[in-house]
């Protein structure tokens, strides 16, 4: 009998889309539009590496693919003249003003394809070129004052020993944890130490030390799911989702928050999930807490994280030191630089991840891991989850099929890919994917006088909490800082034309930027393609938009307070302020931002935290996993990380899915025995 069978075709995932020599010229052409050649820098086409390009295209599902390609079939053809009311000849023969014409009507159109069209060739194009490296080609990073890659780990052995089946290959185990991150690192050191069989499947790859090359296309290509272009549907919200061993807590920026208690209340009554307010789960957050070694005793800030401490105690608002979950710093100008790329995966083993903590605690006791394995479907017996089929697809040889038996299964796979899984798997609860959360963010840069070097240092070490609760609700704004390398830079940063968009990356040492990251209240949702691949949907509704430009106003004072002189505001038209002796010189100017258009693609909305796509709670008909963290249709079958919180945290999620997957863990050891026993005799 065949390992895979069912709706769904073994090859989920399987790449459709082929870069042809018409469609690379057209690519050629919207890069060296995107990016003109200037003094120094080279054109678009000579930084944009085709093999990147059609890579990214192909992480995404079978219907983006197509898309994709249609696109640039259009752009290759005279009809395209149609789309912007000019010539009726192909986009590489128009002229250079006639391209990037065109180009500017796409993005301002009120044809939602044009948008989307246009957001998705800028963003590949631009990242491409600032944020690659090749030996002998900086990218540009001469002519920004980027340094490039801090200096290299001196360790290369890795410490943890991954399975490498070269066959199709069957496991047993008592417990099966689906993913590496901050749910399943969690649960596999928790029940290994506890003396269980434990195998853990990774999705993405295992990296260490060296293999951190602190490149933004390396990194982001290896480590991040659809080589870090995952988004919505419509194309609206780009989306950063760790996925590799590790998971989130490898490529995340290291902010170990407690969960809010008006959150857990909320949670608590709400949802009808008491624990939450309990000490038992109180008692997780500190268990995982001390594991990371989170504290507030690194030793400076960037300059954008002293800006906005700077900015907001001038303006008297509420701002506080961040907890970290890294260890062994000295407060040396090497660690300093060391730290700012840890969104890229930390090569120095200070951050303390799953990849530095509960996966060496579970390897200890004899948890097996095997890392580049994605899964297909949850099997079932017996009317219990029964383990797994997946497919171990490695970057140096043929992918094999794996076949797993287990007593008991935890998905950990993230908000975006544990429902795709569960649907996939035959699940059919009503509430499964829907109410997803991004947090949506957007980024609100600014010109100091000085230089900034925001690229190094803690990426986020300072929070503005003025925000969090407007209006009595328990829904607000967080203000933080993000990374900031030149790929992640130029593709947050308006494009209105080739020169404008030249200049502004120019002047990245000087630049300093904020987050304005919301807790949202209404939701979105994932669901699943006739592949079974991911499609997310997300509409920002106008109340969460509503609490999100009040940060976006709140971050532009902080700013000019901080002694900022040019604020940019996140929108496709590039509102700019102008500040003086820290004060905005038209303040008025702000009460506009609602007035302009915030449809999808007009503006650039994006999310580091996803959540709520499998809620648990204490009423079945509306959460579909139970707070012991068992979904409610099949028993036996767990679920671990972001995706079973009742609502978004209004925190970076780390500790508290961590804290939630430790609860489970405990749960899960005084139960499972009894579980076991019982499908031993069925």
């Amino acid at each position: 009998m065949p390992i895979f069978s069912g709706p769904f075709p073994s090859q989920i995932f399987c790449p459709m889309f082929d870069l042809t020599p018409a469609r690379a010229a057209v690519v050629r052409a919207v890069a060296d539009t995107l990016l003109p050649p200037a003094p120094g820098l080279p054109a678009g086409s000579e930084g944009v590496d085709l093999d990147q390009f059609a890579a990214a295209v192909r992480a995404q599902p079978a219907g983006a693919q197509a898309e994709f390609g249609q696109l640039l079939d259009l752009l290759g053809q005279p009809v395209v003249g149609l789309t912007w009311l000019g010539p009726l000849r192909p986009f590489a023969q128009l002229s250079a003003a006639q391209r990037e014409e065109l180009l500017q009507s796409w993005a301002a159109s009120r044809l939602p394809p044009l948008r989307k069209g246009f957001q998705a060739l800028r963003k590949l194009c631009l990242f491409l070129y600032y944020g690659g490296s090749r030996p002998g080609r900086p990218a540009a990073w001469d002519a920004l004052g980027y340094p490039g890659p801090a200096d290299a780990p001196t360790d290369t052995a890795r410490p943890l020993e991954t399975l490498r089946p070269r066959v199709d290959t069957t496991y047993d185990c008592d417990v099966l944890v689906v993913g590496s991150g901050a749910g399943g690192g969690v649960v596999a050191g928790e029940l290994a130490a506890a003396g269980f069989d434990v195998l853990v499947l990774e999705k993405g790859p295992y990296y260490h030390g060296r293999d951190f090359t602190q490149r933004e296309t390396d990194m982001m290509g290896a480590l991040y799911d659809a080589r870090g272009t995952l988004g919505t549907h419509d194309g609206g919200v780009g989306i950063l989702a760790g996925s590799c061993l590790g998971g989130g807590t490898t490529v995340n920026w290291a902010g170990a928050f407690r969960t809010p208690d008006y959150v857990l209340e909320e949670w608590a009554h709400e949802h009808q999930a008491p624990h939450f307010t309990g000490p038992d789960f109180q008692q997780s957050l500190d268990a995982v807490s001390e594991t990371l070694g989170v504290n507030t005793d690194y030793a400076r800030h960037n300059g954008q994280n002293q800006a906005l401490w700077d900015g907001s105690r001038r303006l008297g608002q509420d701002v506080k030191l961040i907890p970290r979950n890294e260890r062994n710093l000295d407060g040396s100008d090497a660690h300093f630089r060391a730290l700012g790329y840890s969104s890229l995966g930390d090569g120095h083993g200070h951050k303390q991840g799953t990849l530095n903590t509960y996966l060496p605690l579970a390897a200890r006791h004899g948890a097996r891991l095997l890392a580049d394995a994605r899964v297909e479907r949850i099997t079932r017996a017996h009317g219990r989850a029964a383990g797994a089929e997946a497919v171990y697809a490695p970057a140096d040889g043929p992918a094999v099929r794996v076949q797993v038996r287990a007593r008991c299964v935890v998905v950990a796979a993230g908000a975006i890919q544990t429902p795709a899984l569960l649907l996939r798997s035959g699940l059919r609860h009503p509430h499964l994917g829907r109410h997803l959360h991004l947090h949506p963010t957007l980024i609100v840069a600014a010109q100091y006088p000085w230089a900034m070097h925001s690229w190094h240092g803690p990426s986020m070490s300072v929070v503005n909490d003025a925000h969090t609760r407007r209006h009595g609700t328990n829904f607000g704004v967080k203000l933080e800082t993000p990374p900031i390398h030149p790929g992640l830079l130029s593709t947050v940063l308006p494009w209105l034309s080739g020169a404008q968009h030249r200049e502004m990356m120019a002047g990245a040492a000087h630049l300093g930027s904020f987050i304005a990251l919301t807790r949202d209240r209404d939701g979105g949702r994932v669901r699943v393609d006739r592949q079974g691949a991911p499609l997310i949907d997300y509409t920002l509704s106008d109340f969460d938009r509503g609490n999100l430009l009040a940060g976006v106003r709140a971050a532009a004072e902080i700013h000019a307070a901080a002694g900022a002189h040019t604020i940019y505001l996140p929108h496709g038209t590039l509102p700019i302020l102008k500040a003086e002796n820290g004060a905005l010189c038209h303040p008025e100017r702000l009460a506009q931002l609602p007035h302009l258009g915030w449809r999808p693609n007009q503006f650039g909305l994006y999310s580091a935290h996803q959540m709520s796509t499998a809620r648990m709670g204490g009423d079945a008909a509306t959460h579909p996993v139970r707070i012991t963290g068992e979904t409610v249709e099949l028993p036996g079958l767990y679920v671990a990380d972001g995706a079973a919180f009742p609502a978004c945290s209004g925190v970076n999620p780390m500790l508290t899915i961590m804290g939630l997957a430790h609860y489970t863990a405990q749960g899960l050891k005084a139960t499972l025995p009894v579980a076991a026993r019982a499908v031993a005799v069925q």
